[in-house]
């Protein structure tokens, strides 16, 4: 980029929960979602894009600081991060851009099952925000979506209570600050995070007129569902024999959701043209991890199986991008801040760990690097006995427990369900030992030494607060 270019501004759209085999454009017949479909279409689609720790906080930590969850701390969900990094809106403060923040944050949590006080939910301003100084419309987190009950905060702790229902209130908030941002002569970044369609998934959580569209439609139990348990599930990951009753129609409500999501999709981008941003913008739109539905006796997250990892990805960058195009390297959470940040002609800090992506987005280079995911313990809660490392390239993925020590070896191509585990397939021999020689480099490289979880309690975390991480 030219000294007389004006820096591209970037949109970053990211839902939660929303797995990439749950779009249309992705081949799933029961998604009902055109605008992202069409998105995809004018866009550059990372097909082999995952989640390198596929819970919500572990996901936000990294994005924002292009660190793994060993050098975050973010070890589980309901701990409050460490600000002494070196974040992505740092960067973009230093270089003269606006910053805004929309939705759900899910790094400030430090008590557990009281994240409806504003104590937990309300991230006060300062470097709690990992430096979005801008205008910043959050909550910590919670999971309802209704009016009257979905609210967030400003700059105070007063809870501020949507009169629609969230995604939409968010959008048009989004909108708004879109307008504000294009007035102020400077490049801008918006970030929206968008807490649907994660669970619950009752009636009451998403509009009747979108529920109504799958009133008759047909929703089954996937190919690889499993009727027993994964006895390395957390608490979070287990199905009661009532909730493997309701998979299905959680399915419809998830469905509906996604639904209405990509209506706001579709209606933010359709601001976005109206007000000329098109030409000068990244537009991002991808989701922080996804959801099995009983896949691998399974539902939830925190597991590197396909449906968890998996995400959708496009980037459109009209001028930049190719509409359309599509890049099969494997892009890992990790590698958005330094790629994207390097995409934009922006310094990427000297402590990130995660690749710079940028010439493989552009199309000028490929990668065969795989993508080291992990697990550091349960869900949201202290324990040991769900840790897990894994390593997956374009074709395959490679994993090991820590509790038992089993590793598993998956030819994604050949079998895209994960439902033959080829470990012990003499065939695959060679194979395996060298995503395991690759995945233990690359874990040695980041000072990873694949603790149990009880570690970092006992060692980083002090009454649900990061206390030591890797410095700037």
């Amino acid at each position: 980029m030219s000294m007389s270019e004006k820096k591209p501004n970037l949109i970053y759209i990211f839902a939660d929960q929303l797995r990439y085999f749950s779009l249309g454009y992705a081949g799933d017949p029961n998604a009902q979602t055109p605008h992202i479909d069409a998105l995809c279409k004018e866009s550059v689609d990372l097909c082999q894009a995952v989640s390198g720790h596929p819970v919500c906080a572990p996901y936000r930590a990294s994005l924002f600081t292009g660190k793994y969850t060993t050098s975050t701390g973010m070890v589980i969900n309901e701990i409050r991060m460490n600000t002494n990094h070196h974040t992505f809106a740092d960067v973009l403060n230093e270089n003269g851009y606006e910053t805004a923040y929309i939705g759900k944050w899910h790094m400030y949590a430090a008590e557990l099952g009281n994240h409806y006080d504003a104590k937990n939910s309300y991230i006060p301003k300062g470097r709690d925000r990992l430096g979005f100084n801008g205008f910043f419309a959050g909550y910590n987190f919670r999971h309802e979506y209704s009016v009257g009950t979905a609210y967030y905060h400003l700059d105070s702790p007063e809870k501020i209570y949507y009169d629609k229902y969230e995604p939409d209130a968010q959008v048009d908030m989004a909108i708004g600050q879109l307008e504000h941002l294009s007035q102020t002569g400077n490049p801008f970044a918006l970030f929206l995070s968008i807490g649907t369609p994660h669970d619950p998934w009752v009636a009451e959580n998403v509009p009747a007129q979108y529920l109504e569209r799958f009133r008759d439609r047909k929703f089954t139990l996937p190919p690889n569902y499993l009727p027993d348990n994964d006895p390395h599930a957390d608490a979070w990951a287990r199905l009661s024999g009532e909730e493997r009753e309701q998979l299905t129609e959680w399915m419809r409500v998830y469905y509906a959701m996604t639904a209405n999501l990509d209506d706001n999709i579709g209606r933010l981008l359709d601001a976005i043209r109206q007000m000329g941003l098109e030409d000068n913008s990244i537009i991002v739109f991808t989701s922080d991890h996804g959801e099995l539905f009983g896949a691998h006796g399974r539902r939830a997250k925190n597991i590197f199986y396909e449906e968890a990892v998996r995400v959708p990805f496009l980037v459109k960058w009209k001028g930049h991008l190719e509409a359309g195009g599509s890049r099969d390297f494997v892009f890992n959470t990790v590698d958005i801040m330094p790629s994207f940040l390097s995409l934009m002609g922006l310094p990427v800090p000297e402590k990130v760990e995660g690749s710079d992506r940028c010439a493989c987005i552009l199309g000028k280079a490929d990668t065969d690097e795989g993508a080291l995911m992990m697990c550091t313990g349960p869900t949201a809660v202290f324990g040991d006995g769900n840790e897990w490392r894994a390593y997956r390239t374009k074709r395959y993925t490679y994993a090991v427990f820590k509790s038992d020590g089993q590793e598993l070896l998956f030819d994604n191509q050949n079998d895209p369900y994960q439902m033959h585990n080829l470990i012990n397939d003499p065939a695959y021999a060679q194979t395996a030992a060298s995503l395991k020689e690759r995945m233990y480099a690359k874990m040695g490289e980041i000072g990873d030494t694949f603790e149990h979880n009880s570690y970092y309690e006992k060692n980083w975390v002090e009454n649900r607060l990061i206390m030591r991480t890797a410095t700037i």
